[in-house]
Protein backbone atom coordinates (compact mmCIF):
# COMPACT_ATOMS: atom_id res chain seq x y z
CA UNK A 1 0.00 0.00 0.00
CA UNK A 2 1.54 3.23 -1.18
CA UNK A 3 1.26 6.21 0.65
CA UNK A 4 0.77 10.11 -0.90
CA UNK A 5 0.96 12.92 2.27
CA UNK A 6 -1.69 15.24 1.06
CA UNK A 7 -1.73 17.60 4.10
CA UNK A 8 1.29 18.56 5.68
CA UNK A 9 0.61 20.39 8.69
CA UNK A 10 2.32 18.79 11.82
CA UNK A 11 0.51 17.84 15.18
CA UNK A 12 2.88 17.82 18.11
CA UNK A 13 1.71 16.18 21.17
CA UNK A 14 4.15 16.82 24.27
CA UNK A 15 3.46 13.50 26.05
CA UNK A 16 4.66 10.33 24.52
CA UNK A 17 5.14 8.21 27.17
CA UNK A 18 2.38 5.81 25.67
CA UNK A 19 2.65 2.14 27.11
CA UNK A 20 2.04 0.92 23.81
CA UNK A 21 4.66 2.38 22.05
CA UNK A 22 7.44 1.60 24.76
CA UNK A 23 5.48 -1.69 24.45
CA UNK A 24 6.56 -1.50 20.54
CA UNK A 25 9.73 0.16 20.62
CA UNK A 26 11.16 -2.53 23.47
CA UNK A 27 10.24 -5.27 21.30
CA UNK A 28 11.65 -3.68 17.73
CA UNK A 29 14.91 -3.54 19.40
CA UNK A 30 14.92 -6.89 20.71
CA UNK A 31 14.08 -8.36 17.20
CA UNK A 32 16.93 -6.26 16.16
CA UNK A 33 19.05 -7.51 18.78
CA UNK A 34 18.09 -11.51 17.01
CA UNK A 35 19.36 -10.61 13.63
CA UNK A 36 16.31 -10.47 12.57
CA UNK A 37 15.41 -6.92 11.11
CA UNK A 38 18.50 -5.17 9.91
CA UNK A 39 18.75 -1.58 8.44
CA UNK A 40 15.71 -0.92 7.96
CA UNK A 41 13.55 -4.11 7.21
CA UNK A 42 10.80 -5.71 9.45
CA UNK A 43 7.65 -3.89 10.39
CA UNK A 44 4.99 -3.85 13.04
CA UNK A 45 1.71 -2.86 13.40
CA UNK A 46 -0.70 -2.63 16.28
CA UNK A 47 -4.39 -2.29 16.85
CA UNK A 48 -5.31 0.28 19.99
CA UNK A 49 -8.14 1.22 21.64
CA UNK A 50 -9.33 4.75 21.79
CA UNK A 51 -8.70 4.36 25.77
CA UNK A 52 -5.38 3.33 25.36
CA UNK A 53 -4.50 6.93 24.11
CA UNK A 54 -7.22 9.09 24.94
CA UNK A 55 -5.18 10.37 28.02
CA UNK A 56 -1.82 10.98 26.04
CA UNK A 57 -3.43 12.26 22.53
CA UNK A 58 -5.80 15.23 21.45
CA UNK A 59 -8.13 12.33 19.12
CA UNK A 60 -9.57 15.76 18.01
CA UNK A 61 -6.58 17.19 16.11
CA UNK A 62 -4.74 15.71 13.20
CA UNK A 63 -0.85 16.20 12.27
CA UNK A 64 -1.70 15.45 8.48
CA UNK A 65 -3.37 12.70 6.33
CA UNK A 66 -1.86 9.89 3.83
CA UNK A 67 -3.92 8.82 1.08
CA UNK A 68 -4.59 4.72 1.35
CA UNK A 69 -3.69 3.06 -2.62
CA UNK A 70 -5.87 0.49 -1.44
CA UNK A 71 -9.34 1.60 0.44
CA UNK A 72 -10.41 -0.42 4.10
CA UNK A 73 -13.61 0.71 4.93
CA UNK A 74 -13.44 -2.68 6.84
CA UNK A 75 -11.04 -1.12 9.42
CA UNK A 76 -12.69 2.40 9.40
CA UNK A 77 -12.52 4.59 12.56
CA UNK A 78 -9.67 2.03 13.70
CA UNK A 79 -6.67 3.16 15.34
CA UNK A 80 -3.31 2.23 14.51
CA UNK A 81 0.62 2.22 16.34
CA UNK A 82 2.69 1.84 12.96
CA UNK A 83 6.32 1.50 12.35
CA UNK A 84 7.50 3.71 9.68
CA UNK A 85 9.16 3.61 6.29
CA UNK A 86 13.19 3.17 5.89
CA UNK A 87 13.20 3.12 9.79
CA UNK A 88 15.63 1.25 11.54
CA UNK A 89 14.60 -0.79 14.37
CA UNK A 90 17.23 -0.19 16.67
CA UNK A 91 16.75 3.60 16.38
CA UNK A 92 13.17 3.25 17.39
CA UNK A 93 14.36 3.28 21.12
CA UNK A 94 16.30 6.81 20.62
CA UNK A 95 13.80 8.12 18.35
CA UNK A 96 10.33 6.87 18.97
CA UNK A 97 8.07 9.64 17.50
CA UNK A 98 10.66 10.17 14.62
CA UNK A 99 10.14 5.98 13.74
CA UNK A 100 6.35 5.10 15.00
CA UNK A 101 3.52 6.99 14.09
CA UNK A 102 -0.30 6.55 15.47
CA UNK A 103 -2.52 6.75 12.56
CA UNK A 104 -6.66 6.66 12.52
CA UNK A 105 -8.31 5.29 9.42
CA UNK A 106 -10.83 7.92 8.17
CA UNK A 107 -14.49 6.97 7.97
CA UNK A 108 -14.49 6.50 4.41
CA UNK A 109 -11.39 3.58 4.62
CA UNK A 110 -9.44 5.88 2.03
CA UNK A 111 -7.04 7.97 3.98
CA UNK A 112 -5.06 8.00 7.40
CA UNK A 113 -5.06 10.70 9.88
CA UNK A 114 -1.70 10.92 11.70
CA UNK A 115 -2.19 11.27 15.35
CA UNK A 116 1.10 11.35 16.73
CA UNK A 117 4.39 10.86 15.57
CA UNK A 118 6.04 10.00 12.28
CA UNK A 119 7.83 13.46 12.80
CA UNK A 120 10.25 14.54 10.09
CA UNK A 121 7.24 13.58 7.67
CA UNK A 122 7.83 10.46 7.94
CA UNK A 123 5.59 7.52 6.58
CA UNK A 124 4.01 4.37 7.38
CA UNK A 125 5.81 1.17 6.52
CA UNK A 126 5.99 0.50 3.03
CA UNK A 127 4.08 -3.49 3.83
CA UNK A 128 1.13 -1.00 5.39
CA UNK A 129 -1.53 -3.42 2.54
CA UNK A 130 -0.06 -6.35 3.97
CA UNK A 131 -0.39 -5.16 7.76
CA UNK A 132 -3.84 -3.82 7.35
CA UNK A 133 -4.98 -6.64 4.84
CA UNK A 134 -4.41 -9.23 7.51
CA UNK A 135 -5.60 -6.97 10.04
CA UNK A 136 -8.96 -7.40 8.54
CA UNK A 137 -8.74 -11.11 7.98
CA UNK A 138 -7.61 -11.98 11.49
CA UNK A 139 -10.28 -9.90 12.82
CA UNK A 140 -13.03 -11.71 11.05
CA UNK A 141 -11.26 -14.93 12.34
CA UNK A 142 -10.15 -13.61 15.97
CA UNK A 143 -11.96 -10.38 17.92
CA UNK A 144 -9.26 -10.33 19.93
CA UNK A 145 -6.74 -10.47 17.19
CA UNK A 146 -4.33 -6.73 17.46
CA UNK A 147 -0.96 -7.35 16.11
CA UNK A 148 0.80 -7.80 13.04
CA UNK A 149 4.48 -8.65 13.05
CA UNK A 150 7.18 -9.00 9.87
CA UNK A 151 10.75 -10.14 10.23
CA UNK A 152 13.53 -11.17 8.54
CA UNK A 153 13.72 -14.01 10.81
CA UNK A 154 16.82 -15.73 9.52
CA UNK A 155 16.51 -19.44 9.54
CA UNK A 156 13.05 -19.26 7.75
CA UNK A 157 14.22 -17.31 5.48
CA UNK A 158 17.40 -20.29 5.21
CA UNK A 159 14.60 -23.12 5.02
CA UNK A 160 13.01 -21.74 2.25
CA UNK A 161 16.12 -22.27 -0.06
CA UNK A 162 15.87 -25.70 0.61
CA UNK A 163 12.80 -27.37 1.70
CA UNK A 164 9.62 -27.89 -0.77
CA UNK A 165 7.37 -24.38 -0.48
CA UNK A 166 4.32 -26.57 -0.53
CA UNK A 167 2.82 -25.27 2.63
CA UNK A 168 1.38 -28.66 4.05
CA UNK A 169 4.97 -30.34 3.66
CA UNK A 170 6.59 -27.00 5.05
CA UNK A 171 4.50 -27.20 8.33
CA UNK A 172 4.64 -30.82 8.56
CA UNK A 173 8.49 -30.30 9.05
CA UNK A 174 8.17 -27.57 11.49
CA UNK A 175 5.57 -29.43 13.45
CA UNK A 176 8.49 -32.38 13.80
CA UNK A 177 11.21 -30.10 14.75
CA UNK A 178 9.84 -28.91 18.49
CA UNK A 179 7.38 -30.57 20.24
CA UNK A 180 5.74 -27.25 21.02
CA UNK A 181 5.39 -26.64 17.44
CA UNK A 182 1.96 -28.53 16.74
CA UNK A 183 0.48 -26.61 19.66
CA UNK A 184 1.52 -22.96 19.01
CA UNK A 185 0.84 -23.23 15.54
CA UNK A 186 -1.82 -26.15 15.36
CA UNK A 187 -3.32 -24.06 11.80
CA UNK A 188 0.12 -24.34 10.51
CA UNK A 189 1.90 -22.25 7.90
CA UNK A 190 0.60 -20.39 4.82
CA UNK A 191 3.52 -20.13 2.21
CA UNK A 192 3.47 -17.78 -0.82
CA UNK A 193 5.58 -17.74 -3.96
CA UNK A 194 8.21 -15.26 -3.92
CA UNK A 195 6.31 -11.81 -4.55
CA UNK A 196 8.07 -8.19 -4.84
CA UNK A 197 7.41 -6.67 -1.56
CA UNK A 198 5.80 -3.56 -0.75
CA UNK A 199 2.47 -3.25 -2.72
CA UNK A 200 -1.23 -4.51 -2.99
CA UNK A 201 -0.46 -7.64 -4.52
CA UNK A 202 1.93 -9.44 -1.86
CA UNK A 203 -1.13 -7.79 1.06
CA UNK A 204 -4.28 -9.28 -0.45
CA UNK A 205 -2.11 -13.04 -1.22
CA UNK A 206 -0.91 -12.66 2.62
CA UNK A 207 -3.86 -11.92 4.06
CA UNK A 208 -6.01 -14.62 1.96
CA UNK A 209 -3.61 -17.03 4.06
CA UNK A 210 -4.30 -15.14 7.42
CA UNK A 211 -7.81 -16.09 7.23
CA UNK A 212 -6.77 -20.11 8.33
CA UNK A 213 -3.03 -19.49 9.68
CA UNK A 214 -1.56 -16.65 12.10
CA UNK A 215 1.61 -17.18 10.40
CA UNK A 216 2.89 -16.70 6.67
CA UNK A 217 5.96 -17.31 5.26
CA UNK A 218 7.72 -15.09 2.52
CA UNK A 219 10.06 -17.42 0.85
CA UNK A 220 13.13 -15.70 0.38
CA UNK A 221 12.60 -12.76 2.77
CA UNK A 222 10.73 -13.42 5.80
CA UNK A 223 7.78 -14.27 7.97
CA UNK A 224 4.60 -12.52 8.88
CA UNK A 225 3.22 -13.34 12.54
CA UNK A 226 0.01 -12.33 14.27
CA UNK A 227 -1.70 -12.55 17.79
CA UNK A 228 -3.74 -11.24 20.26
CA UNK A 229 -0.39 -8.92 21.99
CA UNK A 230 2.62 -8.37 20.73
CA UNK A 231 4.54 -10.83 23.08
CA UNK A 232 2.02 -13.60 21.21
CA UNK A 233 2.97 -12.44 17.65
CA UNK A 234 6.52 -12.70 18.37
CA UNK A 235 6.09 -15.85 20.31
CA UNK A 236 4.72 -16.97 16.80
CA UNK A 237 7.58 -15.87 14.73
CA UNK A 238 10.03 -16.97 17.39
CA UNK A 239 8.89 -21.17 17.71
CA UNK A 240 8.55 -20.95 13.80
CA UNK A 241 12.05 -19.68 13.45
CA UNK A 242 13.05 -22.18 16.20
CA UNK A 243 11.73 -25.16 14.22
CA UNK A 244 13.09 -23.67 11.05
CA UNK A 245 16.58 -23.40 13.13
CA UNK A 246 16.76 -27.06 13.92
CA UNK A 247 15.74 -28.50 10.77
CA UNK A 248 18.70 -26.57 8.97
CA UNK A 249 20.98 -28.09 11.67
CA UNK A 250 20.14 -31.77 11.51
CA UNK A 251 18.99 -32.05 7.84
CA UNK A 252 22.29 -31.79 6.08
CA UNK A 253 23.41 -34.07 8.54
CA UNK A 254 20.30 -36.91 7.72
CA UNK A 255 17.57 -37.16 9.96
CA UNK A 256 17.17 -40.22 11.49
CA UNK A 257 14.33 -39.61 14.06
CA UNK A 258 11.63 -37.09 14.23
CA UNK A 259 8.38 -37.12 15.79
CA UNK A 260 6.16 -39.13 14.14
CA UNK A 261 1.98 -38.78 13.25
CA UNK A 262 0.94 -40.59 15.90
CA UNK A 263 3.07 -38.62 18.21
CA UNK A 264 2.29 -35.59 16.88
CA UNK A 265 -1.80 -36.65 17.09
CA UNK A 266 -1.01 -37.79 21.06
CA UNK A 267 0.46 -33.83 21.15
CA UNK A 268 -2.81 -32.07 19.65
CA UNK A 269 -5.04 -34.44 21.42
CA UNK A 270 -3.05 -33.56 24.86
CA UNK A 271 -3.50 -29.73 24.46
CA UNK A 272 -6.94 -29.33 23.29
CA UNK A 273 -5.93 -28.37 19.51
CA UNK A 274 -7.09 -29.28 15.93
CA UNK A 275 -4.34 -29.89 13.75
CA UNK A 276 -4.95 -28.39 10.37
CA UNK A 277 -6.15 -31.16 7.82
CA UNK A 278 -4.47 -32.84 5.49
CA UNK A 279 -0.79 -32.45 6.93
CA UNK A 280 -0.61 -35.65 9.10
CA UNK A 281 -0.51 -38.76 7.37
CA UNK A 282 0.15 -37.05 4.28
Amino acid sequence: MSTTIIASDRHHVSNTAIPAVREMAEMAYHMWTLGWDERNGGNISRILEEEEVASYLRLGEVGRTIALSFPVPELAGKIFLVTGSGKYFRNIVSDPAGSLGIIRVTADGERAEVLWGFEGNASPTSELAAHFMSHIERLRADPEHRVVMHSHATHVITMTFVHDLDEKKFTKTLWQMCTECIVVFPEGVGVLPWMVPGGADIGRKTADKMKKTKAVVWPHHGIFGSGSTMDEAFGLIETVEKAAQVYMLTAAHGIKQSITDRELSELAAKFGVIPAAGILGA
